[in-house]
């Protein structure tokens, strides 16, 4: 007798005709940083988020209203393709508004949005290198560790090939397809030195687009670990004891620092951002003190420090960079769990902002 999978149904529906109507995925932010969905049905293929209509749902349950007035309005901002139900079905990032249209106080979007339009001459480029864990839910530990005592000491796994050194490909290669049916800017992936640890690679992505892709990358990351049964966990302290956190390091270059003498503007820049260390801190990711020991290729999260090819400081110019005297800095102090609205908008405040 042979067994039908769950999978295998549900493939068979998806191949039906949707007779002109398609299925569009309104995603949010809500008040505890992570991501929640719901779908409408409609009427013809969007062809952009402009053409899709504001939307609500109930902010009592998403920590973000009370009870007795819990509408929060849903705005589309960002149109990507489904690849979960393919065809020409959406999905759309979408950010919040109270119901007198002002933005709810954990929409960062909006403030990032006004200070790239503001300084949109300067041609900001962004990347951000996203970090995350696997983690078994039947056994509540990383995705392939043993299910008595530890595996072996990091040293095989980052970059590894083979049995014993990666567990969880399938998955990474899945959610490295998805997103690029979607139209998300993925540039690369990665193992990252612990087992079951991975880091996928967004951008460059100019202005907002960079949170934008970023937040239809993770949903696409929990969406693809949902089919698999595994828990994705971006906190940036997974695992105690000596193993990597977990970060969101976020590439930076304007216009000027990509041309020829760019270095001295980045240097200009780093400088700025050392005289605000503490306010980029406070919105670099919650537990983020339990990954900035200034250990596992960090800098400590009271000092601020700057260096070439040095992964041991906040701030790093690559080698390539001050060889060639122009390019980008990459800050290392966001923990995997950040808002990047909100640390693409610091790093912006810091460098140009008259009064940031």
């Amino acid at each position: 007798m042979s067994v039908i999978s769950n999978n295998d149904i549900l493939k068979k529906y998806l191949q039906l005709d949707q007779k002109g109507q398609v299925q569009v995925e309104y995603v949010w932010i809500d008040g505890f940083n992570q991501l929640r969905s719901k779908t409408k049905t409609v009427d013809k293929v969007p062809l952009s988020a402009a053409c899709l209509s504001e939307w609500n749902y109930d902010g009592s349950s998403t920590g973000q209203s009370s009870g007795r007035d819990s509408d929060i309005l849903i705005r589309p901002v960002a149109l990507f393709s489904d690849p979960f139900r393919g065809g020409d079905n959406k999905f759309v990032i979408c950010d919040t508004y109270n119901p007198d249209g002002t933005p709810h106080e954990t929409n960062y979007r909006s403030s990032c949005e006004k200070i790239m339009l503001e300084h949109a001459d300067k041609k900001p480029w962004f990347g951000i290198e996203q970090e995350y864990m696997l983690f078994d839910p039947e056994t509540n530990k990383p995705y392939g560790w043993p299910k008595h005592g530890l595996p072996e000491p990091q040293g095989k796994y980052y970059c590894g090939v083979g049995s014993g050194k990666i567990f969880g490909r399938d998955i990474i290669e899945a959610h490295y397809r998805a997103c690029l049916f979607a139209g998300v800017n993925i540039s690369g992936v990665n193992a990252e030195v612990a087992p079951g640890q991975f880091e996928f690679q967004v951008g460059p992505c100019e202005g907002i687009s960079m949170g934008d892709h970023l937040w239809a990358a993770r949903y696409l990351l929990d969406r693809v670990a949902e089919d698999f049964g595994i828990i994705v966990s971006i906190h940036p302290k997974p695992v105690k004891g000596e193993w990597n956190g977990a970060g969101c390091h976020t590439n930076f270059s304007s216009l000027e620092m990509r041309e020829e003498g760019g270095l001295v503007a980045i240097q200009d820049a780093i400088k700025k951002l050392g005289l605000r260390h503490s306010e980029h801190i406070a919105v670099y990711g919650q537990d983020n003190d339990q990954r900035l020991t200034g250990r596992h290729e960090t800098g400590r999260i009271d000092q601020f420090s700057a260096g070439v090819a040095n992964r041991g400081v906040s701030i790093r110019i690559p080698r390539h960079v001050e060889k060639e005297g122009k390019g980008y800095f990459e800050d290392r102090r966001p923990a995997s769990n950040i808002d990047p609205y909100r640390v693409t908008d610091i790093v912006m405040r810091s460098i140009y902002a008259t009064n940031p």
